[in-house]
């Protein structure tokens, strides 16, 4: 195992992608993973190094992305907001949706 500090990956949580690199800082549907915590995700489907790119079918076998949770919180407020003409209906609505802050630390690219 190799640990390469210009290395760039494509993770999946939640059901949704994410490009990451070590050192950059995303939100994430909410993890059940408490603050401070190390959280290894296994899940990576593309790894691209200078000298060559892995991709996985579906998941690069061997591959890591290591992350801490830095925090969690909600988003802002999304308004849904409901109005038919002429019919007096109208419905206001707000959502936050709650997230996991991650840092990523580390890649682990398999030999």
């Amino acid at each position: 195992m190799e640990t390469v500090q210009s290395v760039r990956a494509v993770i999946e949580t939640g059901s949704k992608q994410y490009e990451v690199t070590p050192g950059s800082v995303l939100r994430v549907e909410k993890l059940d993973v408490p603050e401070d915590a190390t959280l290894e995700i296994d899940k990576v489907l593309l790894i691209r190094t200078p000298e060559q790119t892995l991709i996985g079918t579906p998941y690069v076998a061997g591959a890591k992305v290591i992350a801490k949770v830095r925090k969690h919180d909600r988003g802002e407020k999304v308004i849904v907001f409901k109005f038919k003409p002429k019919k007096r209906y109208m419905r206001k609505k707000g959502h936050r949706q709650w997230f996991t802050e991650l840092q990523i630390e580390q890649i682990i690219v398999p030999q």
